[in-house]
């Protein structure tokens, strides 16, 4: 349990950490470089929880890769994209935005910083959290020994315990049901953590483009 949890853990920590901190930096600092540290620390934290955990994620592990279940993972993803970006109405969300416009940094710090979140949001992001959810959570559920429960495993309770949780931790909460319903989904038809993992991956990387194309920063 403990291993599945610790990236995730360690990563709202920072959050946290980032909150508590904000009030007593200087504005002027705070304004500029507090985002930018504070996701680099984010990332960095959870890389070496990550590979410290590794050898605990045994159903990171696959044989094959099935070419109609990479279909499906992309095809998941650019669907929760898209449903997000529209699905930004007001009663849908959930405390108040940390938008942050990367533009503030000068040049070479805006392209270092754009490509470290991309990178955090694209690759790590979707790491820790489906092993947390989709692997941990999801299992859990159904029982306390979930390493005794099969990934993909079904159960009412816990598909919508799980998509409500996870809704619950992002701003867009209602897009955020939807996408834990989908991921969920597509979990239960490739009986794969990796699948779901590249389908959020998809849906955040596509994500960063639309937000850098639009300056749409309140969905970063």
């Amino acid at each position: 349990m403990l291993h599945r949890s610790l990236p995730f853990a360690a990563y709202m920590l920072l959050i946290l950490i980032q909150d508590v901190v904000t009030p007593y930096i200087p504005e002027a600092i705070a304004a500029i470089w507090l985002t930018p540290i504070m996701y680099v620390l984010k990332i960095t934290a959870t890389i070496a929880v990550l590979i410290y955990c590794r050898r605990y994620y045994d159903e990171l592990r696959m044989e094959k890769i099935e070419a109609v279940n990479v279909v499906y993972a992309v095809v998941i993803g650019i669907i929760i994209f898209v449903l997000w970006i529209n699905m930004d109405w007001k009663f849908a969300t959930m405390g108040t935005p940390a938008i942050y416009d990367p533009h503030k940094l000068s040049p070479n710090w805006f392209y270092a910083f754009v490509a470290i979140r991309m990178f955090g949001a694209s690759v790590i992001v979707p790491i820790f959290e489906e092993i947390f959810w989709r692997s941990f959570i999801l299992r859990y559920i159904i029982h306390s020994d979930f390493t005794t429960v099969k990934i993909g495993a079904f159960t009412w309770a816990s598909f919508i315990v799980s998509s409500l949780l996870f809704g619950a931790e992002h701003y867009f909460w209602l897009a955020g049901i939807i996408a834990g319903v989908l991921y969920n989904l597509l979990l239960y038809k490739t009986k794969h953590i990796n699948y779901c993992i590249l389908a959020h991956g998809i849906t955040n990387g596509v994500l960063g483009i639309y937000v850098l194309m639009t300056a749409g920063w309140r969905f970063w």
